[in-house]
C-alpha cells in the first residue's frame, strides 16, 4: 500500500562501525547541509502503516530504520500466520546535485527468544530501483536462544555500487523473519523481533559518498 511521503528527522549515530565508515568518506565527498529520505511505499505484515521510522545521522554518513511492530512467533499466543513476517520499503533518498552514494555497510538488529527445538531465520536484501546487483544477508538461529541478534553486510570499497549520477533511483529494502516450532512444545512461545519501542533496536545503513 502506498503511504504519503514524509521527511524524516535527524538521529545521532555512534559506535565503532559508524566511526569506521567515516574512513570511506573524505571531507569533501560528503554533501553539505542535510539530506532527507522520504518513504515512498511500504508493504508487508511486519511493517503496518505508521510502524516504521527513518532517520538520517547529523553528518549524512548513515541512516536508520526503526520498526515498532515487527514480530514473528509460534506456539503459545501466536496465530497460524504469525510464523513469518516481512517488510518491503521503497525509499526516496534526496541527494544534492553533484553527489551520489552507495551502501557501505548494513547492520540488521533485533531480539529472539527461541525454545529448545525451535529455529529462527532472518533475511534481508537491498538494491537501487532498476539496477541489478542485489546485496543480501541472512542468518539462522537454533533454540534455546534468548538474546539480541545482529547480522552485518559489509561491502569492500572496490565493490561499492553507487546510484547513477543525475538520476532518481529509489532505494528498496526487503526484510523477512521466520520462526519454526520444530520439536519444541506447542505450549511454549518462540519469537523473533526486529522492532523497538524505545529506539534501541534498529537497522543501520552506512553511506559512502562521492562527487559525480
Amino acid at each position: 500500500m502506498a503511504v504519503a511521503a514524509a521527511t524524516v528527522s535527524a538521529l545521532a549515530l555512534a559506535g565503532p562501525a559508524h566511526a569506521a565508515l567515516n574512513s570511506t568518506n573524505s571531507a569533501d565527498s560528503v554533501p553539505p547541509g542535510k539530506i532527507t529520505i522520504n518513504v515512498a511505499t511500504v508493504n508487508g505484515s511486519g511493517c503496518p502503516a505508521g510502524t516504521t521510522a527513518i532517520a538520517v545521522s547529523p553528518d549524512n554518513t548513515a541512516f536508520t530504520v526503526t520498526y515498532s511492530n515487527y514480530l514473528a512467533q509460534v506456539g503459545a499466543g501466536a496465530k497460524p500466520t504469525d510464523f513469518r513476517k516481512n517488510c518491503q520499503l521503497n525509499l526516496r533518498v534526496n541527494v544534492p546535485q553533484g553527489f551520489t552514494y552507495a551502501i557501505a555497510n548494513a547492520d540488521y538488529r533485533g531480539f529472539a527468544s527461541l525454545a529448545r527445538g525451535a529455529t529462527g531465520f532472518q533475511q534481508a536484501s537491498y538494491y537501487f530501483q532498476g539496477m541489478s546487483g542485489t546485496a543480501s544477508a541472512s542468518r539462522s538461529f537454533t533454540g534455546p536462544f534468548t538474546d539480541n541478534w545482529q547480522t552485518t553486510h559489509r561491502v569492500p570499497i572496490s565493490a561499492l555500487v553507487y546510484a547513477p549520477c543525475g538520476e532518481r533511483r529509489n532505494f528498496n529494502i526487503n526484510t523477512e523473519l521466520r520462526v519454526n516450532r520444530g520439536s519444541s512444545s506447542p505450549s511454549l512461545n518462540s519469537m523473533m523481533a526486529m522492532d523497538s519501542t524505545d529506539g534501541s533496536i534498529n537497522t543501520i545503513f552506512q553511506l559512502a559518498w562521492k562527487r559525480c
